[in-house]
């Protein structure tokens, strides 16, 4: 089958091309050089050229402060983007695959998010990438919108400098010794290749429509960092910090564990817990490391 995928060199997109190339599809990774989603003439002269079965968009303007600061920007790209897509692969008869953000809630629900809650957004980011599920759901039938959270992969992170949480944690430990987070902000670790595989199984079917796709279970910021350090047998003093400590710039919800609970009712759910996620990056990053 032909695939495109945009966001090909970012965390996501990178294990979503990988995914697909083993699972013996005709794949194109596509970057910004090639495809530029704020721009309709740019997204229709791409696609069209290329007449993919299927799309999946891994692209998006997600520095939470940088869509704060550039609102316009923002929206071009994670709603408008989203809506020359949707209007270009339904043109072209194509599956669209579009990823989204549990920064669609606004935390307050304090138990895990099903696909049926209402969404209420507290930043510039959440806003607009709601905007984009809104544009995807209405204007192509044949559509997965997949929200993910909390996630890290082995492909850098160009909006964090080239950092995920896993990288960060270990190069504050061996570079302080002390490291201090947050305990009271919830989520679910996902890895990117859980998801790129979620992406590749949803795709052989036809079952079109809104998904949760996390990994299982939750925990917080320190718990997680607890579980990196242990599994790693990182030396380290790991501390909960203030809940004033490291004040965001923007609002951001507290709670943001999602529930799979389309893909399950569906049997597609093919997500394991967060804690063998973690395991499998880890024990494959020292292997990698080992062979350097």
């Amino acid at each position: 089958m032909r695939i495109a995928v945009i966001g090909a060199n970012g965390q996501l997109g990178n294990d979503v091309v990988q995914a697909f190339a083993r699972n013996g599809d005709d794949v194109t990774g596509l970057t910004h050089e090639q495809i530029e989603l704020s721009n309709s003439e740019s997204v229709g002269n791409c696609l069209s050229s290329l007449a993919p079965a299927i799309v999946v968009n891994t692209a998006a303007m997600h520095h939470v402060e940088r869509c704060e600061e550039q609102p316009d920007r923002a929206y071009a790209v994670n709603a408008l983007g989203a809506r020359h897509l949707a209007l270009t692969t339904c043109g072209l008869g194509a599956v669209l695959m579009h990823i989204s953000t549990d920064y669609v809630f606004d935390g307050s629900k304090g138990k895990p998010y099903v696909e049926s809650d209402a969404p209420l957004p507290l930043n510039v980011y959440g806003n607009t990438k709601l905007a984009g599920e809104h544009f995807v759901r209405t204007l192509n039938p044949k559509h997965f919108v997949l929200r993910v959270s909390a996630i890290y992969g082995k492909n850098p992170c160009r909006a964090k400098g080239g950092l995920n949480f896993v990288e960060l944690m270990l190069k504050l430990a061996r570079e302080r010794g002390k490291v201090r987070v947050v305990d009271d902000e919830y989520v679910t670790p996902t890895s990117t290749e859980e998801i790129a595989r979620q992406v590749v199984a949803l795709s052989r079917s036809q079952e079109y429509g809104l998904y949760h796709a996390t990994a299982e279970g939750s925990c917080s910021w320190y718990q997680f960092a607890r579980e990196i350090f242990d599994l790693t047998d990182t030396p380290v003093t790991l501390e909960v910090a203030r809940a004033d400590e490291f004040p965001a710039k923007v609002p951001r919800p507290h709670y943001s564990v999602l529930e799979n609970a389309a893909l399950k009712a569906r049997n597609l759910n093919v997500f394991q817990p967060w804690q063998a996620g973690i395991e499998k990056y880890l024990s494959d990053r020292a292997a990698v490391r080992q062979t350097t």
